[in-house]
């Protein structure tokens, strides 16, 4: 069935890049000691932001490419070296005791936040780029592409898919939103740490391999180009 067929490419593809675990550690340390109340608000309101920008994306982005000139084998260059260089980054960071002493001395230092202020915050930088950066934007523009069919029924079913993985990653992410200050509690920072470290090289691979797609495609096209024109 094409619609399973392409929730499982999206749901497989997005989630190491949304990473709702990972992301919900970031959150909490954007958040600080905030109540409870405060936390379930953002949660749903960046879940449900997170369905909007992806489904914006899905329907518009191969639409905004066209409009601008943009080729997908550039998209896929561009943003693979993005998704690359933010691995990078994430399997360079300090250990994981100094990670939480940081925290920990940001915590002692900041004061009640204000609910009010976060709320602003919801989309950026909650949504956009904490949860769903550049590297979802690119990945979710290549699905889009990869979902067109000359079928209509084919197109629609594909494109089905990507939505309900759309939907049931912003779910897991506002579980992991609105329950991040027990889910630290519940699992010691060297476990988030390593697990952060096997994400980011899942995402150090994604950003390789898409990049390489774009790049292949580029080449082919050059070389072609030299054929002809010899």
């Amino acid at each position: 069935m094409l619609v399973w067929e392409s929730f499982l490419l999206a749901f497989s593809a997005l989630l190491p890049l949304i990473n709702p675990l990972g992301s919900a550690l970031v959150f909490l340390g954007l958040v600080g000691d905030a109540p409870v109340e405060v936390y379930r608000s953002l949660a749903r309101r960046i879940a449900i932001n997170t369905i909007i920008f992806l489904a914006v994306i899905e329907l518009l982005g191969s639409a905004l490419l066209n409009f601008f000139g943009i080729s997908l084998p550039i998209v896929q260059l561009s943003g693979g070296m993005v998704i690359a260089a933010m691995a990078w980054g994430l399997l360079n960071e300090p250990d994981a005791g100094a990670n939480a002493r940081n925290k920990q001395e940001e915590i002692e230092v900041r004061t009640e936040p204000d609910a009010r202020a976060l709320e602003e915050k919801a989309f950026y930088p909650f949504t956009f780029p904490v949860t769903a950066g550049p590297g979802t934007l690119v990945v979710t523009l290549t699905l889009t592409a990869h979902a067109s069919d000359p079928v209509l029924s084919h197109n629609i079913e594909n494109h089905l898919g990507i939505f309900a993985a759309a939907i049931v990653l912003s779910a897991l992410v506002y579980l992991c939103y609105a329950y991040a200050p027990t889910i630290t509690r519940a699992i010691p920072p060297s476990t988030a740490h390593g697990f952060l470290r096997v994400v980011a090289f899942i995402l150090l691979c994604i950003g390789v391999q898409i990049g390489w797609n774009g790049l292949s495609v580029l080449l082919g096209s050059l070389m072609q180009r030299a054929h002809l024109g010899g």
